[in-house]
């Protein structure tokens, strides 16, 4: 039980330390070979970020338990909105400027819907997979198109201005490329063996720890990726990073955990739960965004109610563990 709380907190400083420098060598890397500031921003520092969790959940897939790897997307996208957004808007509230961002999040309410329809019969098929595989490809082409079209756009101003301060030597980028990316794989590796032994220890199941513990630990990134972006005026990077990594998530890292293990017989807590929660949360995130009558922003009172509505989904699951 020692050995595997000392794996989950190594695994974590590790994990995250490796996700910032793969992050930082791939975006350098591709600023280097010309790519234009957005594109760079939207799939490599957006999707980046949840290098995390697409390792760890392909990891736990590998080891056998894939209801871990769906726990962690899941739960990350509601870590993502609940606890990061909601922490974030009470340090500064958030304003929502881009286009792009104001476009994905509808996208991402879809995309909810789809994976919800998918999980309704209690299974997730290799099939489905892979056409949420398809999805995130497709997503990647439009967000490709976005970029190329979305000169002006507020969101680019941002991100350009973070990529001055980010660059480095191309040796230096791809070094941070690709010994970031092995230490993300050893530290995932670690992770998963500590979060497994220490479920069954307190004989909880892998979807319970996937959904608390590897989930918080996963989302870190994106945390400290937001805050710092808020606090230098930088919004539409703090949100458009949340709304890219949830859809990445279910795309992308549910996609490739699903296509390595199927998941068959899975609890219908999942989709009453869990998928109910993630959903509510989108929703209110739309909302909030969109702002209809008003500029669209997540004030504090708002990023109080997504906190207390995260603080209410744990309890939910630690009654459900007890009881």
């Amino acid at each position: 039980m020692t050995l595997a709380i000392l794996a989950i907190l190594g695994g974590f400083v590790l994990l995250v330390w490796s996700a910032d420098r793969f992050v930082e060598g791939a975006a350098a890397t591709a600023r280097h070979a010309g790519m234009p500031s957005l594109l760079i921003g939207m799939i490599i520092v957006g999707f980046g970020t949840s290098a995390p969790e697409m390792v760890v959940s392909a990891m736990a897939a590998l080891d056998g338990n894939p209801n871990l790897a769906l726990g962690n997307a899941i739960g990350s996208n509601i870590v993502n909105t609940g606890l990061i957004l909601g922490v974030t808007a009470l340090i500064t509230p958030i304003i929502v400027q881009s286009k792009i961002v104001r476009k994905e999040i509808p996208l991402l309410l879809l995309i909810g819907l789809l994976l919800g329809y998918f999980l309704w019969d209690g299974n997730l098929t290799r099939f489905e997979a892979v056409l949420l595989l398809i999805g995130f490809f497709a997503l990647t082409g439009w967000s490709i198109f976005s970029a190329i079209m979305g000169d002006g756009d507020s969101l680019e101003g941002e991100i350009e201005q973070e990529l001055v301060v980010h660059a480095m030597p191309i040796k230096k980028a791809i070094f941070w490329l690709i010994f970031g990316l092995i230490l993300l794989i050893i530290s995932s590796r670690v992770l998963v063996w500590g979060a497994v032994n220490i479920a069954h220890a307190l004989g909880v199941s892998d979807l319970i720890i996937g959904l608390t513990i590897v989930a918080l630990g996963t989302s870190l990134p994106e945390l400290a990726a937001s805050i710092i972006a808020v606090r230098k005026g930088e919004h539409d990077i703090a949100i458009g990073n949340i709304v890219g990594s949830n859809m990445f998530n279910i795309l992308a890292v549910i996609g490739i955990a699903g296509v390595i293990a199927p998941t068959t017989n899975m609890s219908a807590d999942i989709l009453s739960r869990d998928w109910l929660v993630m959903m509510a949360m989108t929703v209110a995130l739309l909302i909030m965004a969109y702002g209809f009558r008003r500029t669209g922003r997540i004030n504090r009172f708002e990023g109080a109610g997504l906190l207390v509505a995260f603080c209410a989904y744990n309890v939910w699951l630690v009654s459900s563990v007890i009881g």
